[in-house]
C-alpha cells in the first residue's frame, strides 16, 4: 500500500515496485505536527512520514492483502526554517522569492509500516535556485502548481 497524494510520486513508486501488487490509498493524517518540538528539520519529515503510513495502515487494520504500508512526506528548508505547501499565490510568492538565487535543503521522509513494525527514514538534497524574475514567479503561479508542494516547488 502506498500512502500518496500527489500522482506523480505515486507514479515513481509504483515503477519502482512493478513486480509487486501496489495500492495507492491517500492519507487522512493531519498535518499539524509542532515544528518547534523537533530541533531537526529531518525528524520533522521522518515523523510526518510516519503519521500517514500509520494513519493508512490503521485504515487497513486486519484486512489480510496488505503487506507494508510506505508513506512520504517532502519540506523545503531555508535558514533554519521549514517551508511546507504554500496554500495561496501570495505564500508561494513569498516562499519562492526567498529561494531565488540561494541554497536551501530539501529533506524527504520515507515511512515503512508493515503488522508489528516500523522504520523511517530521510534522505537530504542541497539545491540551488537560480535567480527567479518576477514575471518567471507569475507565470508559474498562473500555472496553479505551487499550492500543493513543499515550498512552492517547481
Amino acid at each position: 500500500m502506498l500512502c500518496a497524494e500527489l500522482l506523480a510520486r505515486a507514479r515513481i513508486v509504483t515503477l519502482s515496485l512493478q513486480n509487486f501488487p501496489v495500492e495507492i490509498i491517500p492519507s487522512h493524517f493531519e498535518e499539524t505536527l509542532d515544528k518547534a518540538a523537533f530541533p531537526q528539520p529531518w525528524r520533522y519529515v521522518e515523523e510526518t512520514a510516519l503519521g500517514k503510513a500509520k494513519e493508512v495502515a490503521g485504515r487497513l487494520g486486519d484486512r489480510q492483502d496488505w503487506a507494508v504500508v510506505i508513506g512520504a512526506d517532502t519540506v523545503v528548508v531555508l535558514d533554519n526554517k521549514i517551508l511546507e505547501k504554500p496554500g495561496s499565490d501570495a505564500r508561494a510568492r513569498e516562499m519562492l522569492t526567498s529561494l531565488s538565487g540561494r541554497q536551501h535543503t530539501v529533506f524527504t521522509g520515507l515511512a515503512l509500516v508493515w503488522k508489528g513494525g516500523e522504520r523511517v527514514s530521510h534522505e537530504a538534497t542541497l539545491v540551488s535556485f537560480a535567480p527567479l524574475t518576477p514575471q518567471v514567479i507569475d507565470s508559474y503561479l498562473s500555472s496553479g502548481e505551487p499550492l500543493d508542494k513543499a515550498g512552492a516547488y517547481p
